[in-house]
């Protein structure tokens, strides 16, 4: 079996697949200070709870755009599961070119959308994620990944709008019923709602209108349910794509058995 670990910046999902479907799927807060015990005193209750035997994980991969947390996140895998994880970076065989400026400065989560959708769905595409920051990856009709854009996340407007408005309420982002707000509270939700969507379908039109051919467009993260209901540009809804796309990378680079030994954990999977 193999754990895919997907650390983003606002959360660490962790998941197993058997070779055939995803088995089970964790969530916790990323945390840079949380340490390689704690995550196994987690983790491993609920791989209890849904009887994934630990011992039966064979490999494991790493993506993350928090590096600090990557050292703890190693440790625990090779302290607790007796692996030595593959870690997501450039030095991998990925099977898809890259045609921006500087590759290394591409997020792993970003490449790992784009391999993953072009795998699963084809090309031309265009891959929307909805994280902590909201991405837009463009993978061209010869599967190349060709750049796209960066948006904040409608999370972070939230917090920005509260910050910046003492009297303005913070609150959780919702679909509203109509685009007038008639109180402070529905207003918020609606410029929040719709005016995000506005964003979205510019970005995707304007992106399209560069691209060789039409694109699939397909939309992910953990918002990725909620706006997809608020435009009909979205072809596929794909919530689990970058777990997918750490799952492809892994396949296309097995290498040696990843068994750990104490002697030699300097320097490996890195």
């Amino acid at each position: 079996m193999l754990l895919v670990i997907d650390a983003g910046n606002t959360n660490i999902v962790f998941a197993v697949h058997d070779g055939k479907s995803w088995l089970g799927q964790w969530r916790i807060s990323t945390n840079e200070a949380r340490t390689a015990d704690e995550y196994a005193a987690w983790l491993l209750t609920l791989f209890d709870r849904v009887g994934v035997n630990a011992k039966a994980i064979e490999r494991a991969i790493i993506g993350t755009v928090v590096p600090v947390a990557l050292y703890e996140l190693r440790r625990f895998c090779r302290e607790w599961l007796n692996v030595v994880p593959l870690v997501a970076n450039a030095r991998l065989d990925w099977g898809i070119d890259v045609l921006v400026d500087n590759p290394n400065e591409l997020g792993a989560d970003r490449r790992l959308n784009g391999l993953a959708g072009r795998e699963l769905f084809g090309t031309p595409l265009i891959v929307v994620d909805f994280g902590t920051a909201t991405t837009f990856d463009v993978v061209n009709s010869a599967g190349q990944f060709c750049g796209g854009a960066i948006a904040p996340g409608v999370n972070l407007s939230i917090d920005a709008l509260h910050r910046a408005a003492a009297r303005l309420p913070r609150m959780s982002i919702g679909r509203p019923t109509a685009a007038i707000g008639r109180n402070t509270s529905v207003a918020m939700r609606s410029g929040l709602f719709w005016g995000y969507v506005g964003l979205v379908e510019g970005l995707i039109h304007r992106i399209s209108d560069e691209m060789d051919a039409k694109p699939t467009v397909i939309a992910t993260g953990g918002l990725a349910p909620l706006f997809s209901e608020g435009t009909p540009l979205f072809d596929v809804l794909a919530p689990d794509l970058t777990l997918d796309g750490l799952r492809l990378l892994a396949d296309r680079n097995t290498g040696p058995p990843l068994s750990y030994s104490p002697e030699r954990s300097q320097g490996i999977g890195q």
